[in-house]
């Protein structure tokens, strides 16, 4: 399993969006907006909106606000246009770091992450000096319950996931993006629960940080990871499990 995704489950366990709920709803907020921007305001037409939100609803965002967004989104409401941008950059031991940003202020937002990394041992790269470490992916973290899970894999596989990790709790399935609706459909029918859906940057290779690097490291992506225009930051460092009951602690 990747540092990425190792992060990820440690930040569920944490309740990191209990902690910041009014900053997670801007963000929620945002990625509505652009997914109905660009895909239009019916969610039955629009699976980047569908996916949007059900992450708010997962997040308890309030339904008012989800309408808001999506009428601001299809041209309905008030609110400055905003531009998708993905920034690369490094952290420490060469760790690659994808940031993606919505923002209405690109110089803003640059000078923001870039004090960032520069402030915790990071630097900015230039356009496409890390992308090529990653590829989209389909993830769905599905919980245990009773089902064996050598069964809910054969489901997921059968259904056409190209991988499954069954070692920790959640289970994760990983699938191509265009395959993340039917897959979830799919273990939906089994009776299984879906926890999280959504389409990640999966790195293709991985560096492993000692406790301190990688400390330093998850540091860096999480204040990254606070800055109101940052959507999302995938990375590519692996590390022991120890490091997080660090973080946790």
């Amino acid at each position: 399993m990747s540092g990425h995704s190792k992060w990820s489950q440690i930040k569920r366990q944490k309740g990191v969006a209990d902690v910041k709920r009014g900053a997670l709803f801007t963000k929620l907020g945002r990625e509505i907006a652009v997914a109905a921007r660009q895909g239009g305001g019916d969610q039955n037409m629009n699976f980047r909106l569908r996916l949007a939100v059900q992450h708010a609803k997962e997040n308890n965002m309030p339904q008012d606000n989800i309408d808001r967004a999506i009428k601001r989104g299809a041209g309905q409401g008030d609110g400055a246009a905003l531009e998708e941008i993905v920034y690369e950059g490094y952290a420490q031991g060469g760790t690659a770091l994808l940031i993606e940003a919505l923002t209405d202020n690109r110089n803003r937002t640059v000078s923001e992450i870039r004090n960032i990394l520069t402030r915790g041992g990071g630097s900015l790269g230039t356009s496409g000096s890390v992308a090529w470490i990653f590829e989209s992916k389909g993830v769905l973290t599905v919980a245990r319950g009773v089902k064996d899970p050598e069964e809910i894999a054969l489901v997921a596989i059968d259904n056409g996931a190209e991988d499954v990790s069954t070692d920790g709790d959640p289970i994760e399935v990983y699938t191509a993006p265009t395959d993340l609706e039917h897959v979830k459909d799919a273990l939906e029918g089994q009776g299984l629960k879906i926890e999280s859906a959504e389409i990640v940057m999966q790195p293709k290779n991985t560096v492993f940080l000692g406790e301190k690097e990688a400390i330093q490291a998850l540091r860096l992506v999480e204040r990254l990871e606070e800055l109101d225009d940052v959507q999302k930051v995938s990375f590519n460092a692996d590390f022991d499990n120890e490091v997080l009951e660090k973080m946790n602690a």
